[in-house]
């Protein structure tokens, strides 16, 4: 399967880049303008710039003949709220867009867990949650992608267990490698689509989450 990974320089996008190759598909690493591609490019990898500040139709360009996206890319926590807006809210709707207009049925979306429950935003966050709240409601509501959300606690470095929990009350954090095989293993299940799937680590197989879906 060819797969379209936004964001593919950030910390989980090289993660996911390395699951892909790892299952056999061909992913194609989508970064902003100006960032290093050598490193692909050496393993045989396909880059391409891919600007998100641009239009959906110069989006779309890159995106032909692709089986599926997976988007990864984030502003950045270092940034002000205007570029969160830009590119997580803004940035994730235009991609959603420019899909449908090449032709990419497939659709994987890193979230926050509790997006959707304003109730539950931390105050520090509250403008990525809001950018997340609304491109995932544009996702759900004005797409019609065949789409998977994943909603992770907070994001660690510890090394991936394969051991997760898909709870939609719990809190907690999850390793970054338990993401991103998370995001593939759903991309290849099609029970995880039109889902939003909370994930946290846990005592659970990515396996056995799917097969109560």
């Amino acid at each position: 399967m060819q797969v379209f990974v936004v964001g593919a320089n950030g910390q989980i996008g090289r993660l996911v880049m390395q699951q892909l190759i790892a299952s056999g598909d061909t992913p194609i690493a989508g970064l902003r303008p100006g960032e290093e591609r050598e490193d692909w490019e050496d393993q045989g990898i396909k880059a391409c710039d891919f600007d998100l500040l641009t239009k959906p139709e110069a989006l779309a360009s890159q995106l032909l003949g692709v089986d599926a996206l997976i988007f990864a890319a984030g502003s950045g926590s270092r940034t002000k709220d205007d570029m969160t807006l830009l590119i997580d809210l803004d940035g994730a709707v235009k991609t959603m867009q420019a899909a449908e207009i090449a032709g990419v049925s497939r659709f994987l979306m890193i979230s926050m867990l509790f997006a959707e429950d304003r109730n539950r935003w931390a105050e520090p966050l509250q403008a990525l949650y809001a950018a997340k709240f609304y491109a995932d409601h544009w996702l759900t509501h004005q797409t019609h992608l065949a789409y998977t959300i994943v909603e992770p606690g907070a994001l660690s470095f510890h090394p991936a267990t394969g051991l997760v929990k898909s709870d939609p009350l719990a809190v907690g954090s999850v390793p970054r490698g338990d993401v991103a095989a998370f995001l593939v293993a759903a991309l290849h299940d099609d029970r995880t689509i039109g889902k939003t799937l909370p994930l946290l680590q846990g005592d659970q197989t990515i396996a056995q989450i799917f097969a109560r879906l």
